[in-house]
């Protein structure tokens, strides 16, 4: 026990050491604190995407999924594909518009094309409301993990707060590039975890041929939709694809990590890696599934990995497949607590408080948000109850709203600044009335991020082309820029604006 504890612990102590190391290239300005002064390269790019898109969710809530829902959650195989193409589709014009207009967070950049102070308000303060509980669940996982390792003698509540105290100390030195250092490190952990420990639990059973055959016999309604309990069917596997995908795209902590890429070109490969990534999964089927077999009653499904490891594997090598559960909850956990204190600091703090601060004091406010942002994230991990991936999913459905005025900003001129408000707060108001509020949560199924979703593009739809826009100027800067963009990336597409189409056509 003793071993597992303090394999764990090195684990942890990796990033503090890292961001001793990277605080010295650290410069005094937001731009190197907040995004690495947009110099971000490609290994790092990777496995910080990565690490931040894969957390406890993924790690532990995964296994928890299979061992509770059934097969639903092998929709993470074309989520993660979907979330690479709208990194590439949709990321690499927001990095461009970033580097072109000097944006740091969701709202500078919807706040500037939208021409509006209100919009860029209530997107900061969805960014910061849905991801706070997104931010809960890496300090649960982190500490469910380490709780069970020490058999108990290291507390939920003291585990959380090493998680808590440890991130802080780092992000606090480095910023986002002791980060992404450790995410090279965390994400290669974090894969090899996932998969050996599938295959290796799964050998318990006599291998992955083995389990199946025993489950089809003992429990065959883990191998179909809608599951043992009958609620996760078609309509909830589309649900997950969509909101999983989008909600986590749309988080602060990627925002950052498409504004701090060196060159754009470092886009195109991202579907294909973040698509290659994703069969990491297939170890969480193997250990959710071995989980119904030899521990059906645990009281608490988001501890089977972990348990069945510590029961069935040596101490040396479950603290080692721990530790990249550790590493998936913490290379979230820093990525959120320095998104979310980039958005207080940038669009709470220097727009309205102290538009003069200097950059020495922008960092430091920055550091501080840091701070009290992770000890809510804390006391929601003590207070408030859940499923890792219920939990997820309520708050990844809020920053997916988000979505439909970004693709409005990237692509449409006829956008409009009161359509991306009222379609915003009617999205998010249905989700937070369908999650909390209304005696049906799933009407058809479908999760409540899909209906907020459908509430929110059809009033941005609407009301951009019941309206007209005056601020003319705004608009054509911006339709400067995507031509700027298109003649760099995607010459195509000029050349087909350019050609005649028509009788004009065939008169030529």
């Amino acid at each position: 026990m003793t071993g597992s504890i303090l394999i764990i612990a090195a684990f942890m102590i990796i990033p503090l050491m890292v961001g001793i190391i990277s605080s010295r290239q650290l410069q005094d300005t937001s731009e190197d604190f907040f995004v690495q002064g947009r110099a971000m390269g490609s290994v790092a790019v990777f496995f910080t995407v990565a690490a931040t898109w894969w957390s406890a969710f993924a790690f532990l809530g995964s296994n928890a999924t299979f061992y509770t829902s059934g097969p639903v959650y092998l929709t993470a195989l074309a989520w993660n594909l979907l979330f690479g193409f709208m990194y590439y589709w949709v990321g690499k014009r927001v990095w461009f518009l970033g580097k072109r207009f000097n944006y740091l967070t969701p709202s500078d950049l919807m706040g500037d094309f939208y021409n509006s102070e209100s919009l860029r308000v209530l997107v900061a303060v969805i960014t910061l409301v849905f991801t706070v509980p997104y931010l809960q669940i890496q300090l649960t996982g982190g500490a469910y993990l380490i709780e069970v390792a020490s058999g108990g003698v290291v507390p939920f509540w003291l585990a959380a707060l090493l998680f808590y105290f440890i991130i802080i100390v780092y992000v606090w030195v480095g910023g986002i590039r002791a980060i992404a250092w450790t995410d090279v490190i965390y994400g290669a952990l974090l894969f090899f975890g996932m998969m050996f420990a599938g295959y290796y639990i799964s050998t318990i059973v006599g291998g992955p041929a083995a389990l199946f055959a025993q489950l089809q016999q003992s429990s065959p309604e883990h191998l179909t939709m809608p599951g043992p309990n009958g609620n996760m069917g078609y309509s909830m596997w589309f649900s997950l694809f969509v909101i999983v995908a989008i909600g986590a795209f749309m988080g602060p902590q990627i925002w950052l990590r498409m504004y701090a890429v060196k060159s754009g070109r470092l886009f195109n490969l991202m579907p294909f890696l973040l698509g290659l990534a994703a069969f990491a999964y297939f170890g969480s089927v193997l250990t959710g599934y071995t989980g119904v077999l030899l521990e059906p009653n645990l009281e608490n499904p988001d501890q089977i990995l972990p348990v069945m490891l510590m029961n069935y594997a040596p101490y040396l090598l479950a603290s080692l497949i721990m530790a990249a559960g550790a590493a998936a909850a913490m290379s979230t956990a820093n990525s959120q607590i320095h998104a979310v204190s980039t958005v207080v600091t940038m669009d709470i703090y220097q727009r309205y408080l102290n538009p003069n601060a200097t950059q020495a004091r922008i960092v430091a406010i920055g550091r501080w948000s840091l701070v009290g942002f992770s000890l809510a994230a804390y006391i929601m991990a003590l207070t408030v109850p859940g499923l890792l991936v219920t939990i997820g999913i309520a708050a990844l459905a809020g920053t997916a709203q988000l979505i439909v005025p970004t693709i409005g900003a990237i692509t449409w001129k006829r956008a409009h600044p009161k359509a991306a408000f009222w379609g915003l707060l009617g999205g998010v108001s249905t989700v937070l009335l369908l999650t909390y509020g209304a005696s049906v949560s799933n009407p058809l199924g479908l999760h409540a991020g899909i209906w907020g979703l459908l509430v929110n593009g059809t009033l941005f739809v609407g009301l951009s082309l019941a309206l007209e826009r005056s601020d003319t100027d705004v608009v054509e800067r911006f339709v400067q820029a995507r031509q700027e963009y298109d003649a760099e990336y995607h010459p195509e597409n000029l050349e087909d604006e350019a050609r005649p189409t028509g009788n004009t056509a065939s008169v030529r």
